[in-house]
């Protein structure tokens, strides 16, 4: 049973638990993460270095993938930009972890400003009610070629979103806020390349804000994709295992022009010894049969001192169908999205 919430409130209530577990269409909690308890009072000044915050964008363009993110870790923060062109399959990215997180600025809640400056990136997320802005300058990514960003991403007027506040080994938690198929207007310029305009009727943005404590051992799936259907609606799919407790509230959905149709659980079923094999999806209700055909592995490894992170994010098309909740169901055929195993000690 998937528990729908409406009402808002705090995340936390003053002894640091979950005030309560479910999803919902929008982001209705405050997220007072200072607020959090989950070591004894002789220990809570260490609490921030298990806190774990990020901001993802993520951007579909019929020739490019474009994705940056700001994170801070507790302890470091860690900021990576990548860009995946379609037709050659070249993929480049950089990183950077920074001790202690200096320069990282993240905001409390959904809205405001997340921000890196530093070691020759500036990274600078905007969100308001209206849009969200993405604006990166790293002139030395990948051997100085360069990267720049201005994009701007639009919701509709009713845009839901997908979001879980879901308990993870007791005392830690997961606050997750995703949203699919936002209308993406801009430009890209990578190294010398022509730039790349993104137009509304052709490029989707997507975001994955996600703040929490998590175990230092930890390992998630998941599955993402924005696009359009034949027809001119948006599609996109949110689908994720492997973390917390799901039973009140998995991730998994359908977003159908800007509106979620919630899924129960969804099993992810790959090898991985082989993740360029063909995946398969399918869900617990009956409503979901999709698979998944790989076109290009991004594989990426950080190991930094106590930080060790290892993830195949795989790129592919994504066939087969998934029902409405009103019953209707939609045909995929070749939408382009991407399916990943991450295990990390952070």
């Amino acid at each position: 049973m998937q528990r729908e919430l409406t009402e808002s409130g705090p995340l936390l209530d003053r002894e640091g638990r979950l005030h309560r577990v479910g999803w919902s269409r929008s982001p209705v909690w405050t997220c007072n993460l200072e607020d959090v308890g989950f070591y004894p009072r002789p220990l809570r000044l260490l609490q921030f270095m298990r806190l774990k915050r990020w901001d993802y964008y993520a951007i579909f363009s019929p020739e490019r993938f474009f994705s940056a993110t700001v994170a801070d870790l507790g302890y470091a923060g860690n900021v990576f930009v990548y860009t995946l062109d379609f037709e050659t399959g070249d993929l480049h990215e950089e990183a950077l972890v920074i001790p202690w997180g200096r320069g990282v600025s993240l905001s409390r809640e959904t809205l405001g400003i997340c921000e890196y400056r530093g070691r020759g990136a500036h990274l600078r997320f905007e969100a308001d009610s209206r849009s969200r802005r993405i604006a990166v300058d790293w002139p030395g990514f990948h051997d100085g070629r360069g990267i720049e960003a201005e994009i701007s991403l639009q919701p509709r007027r009713q845009h839901e979103s997908m979001n879980i506040v879901i308990p993870i080994a007791g005392k830690r938690f997961y606050y997750n806020h995703k949203i699919n198929c936002l209308a993406a207007r801009g430009s890209l310029r990578y190294g010398d390349l022509p730039e790349l305009e993104l137009r509304p009727e052709t490029s989707l943005g997507q975001l994955d804000w996600g703040r929490g404590v998590w175990p230092y051992r930890s390992f998630w799936n998941w599955a993402s994709a924005s696009g359009f259907l034949s027809d001119g609606r948006t599609v996109g799919l949110n689908l994720g295992c492997g973390f917390g407790d799901t039973s009140a509230a998995s991730e998994n959905a359908l977003l159908l022009d800007g509106r979620v149709h919630k899924l129960d659980q969804v099993n992810f079923d790959y090898d991985p010894s082989a993740y360029d094999k063909p995946w398969k999806f399918t869900d617990n209700e009956g409503r979901l049969d999709l698979d998944f055909v790989p076109f290009k592995d991004r594989s990426a490894s950080t190991q930094a001192l106590v930080i060790s992170s290892t993830v195949h994010q795989v790129f592919g098309r994504y066939s087969g169908q998934v029902e409405t909740d009103s019953g209707e169901v939609i045909a995929l055929s070749g939408l382009v999205g991407f399916a990943e195993e991450h295990r990390a000690r952070w």
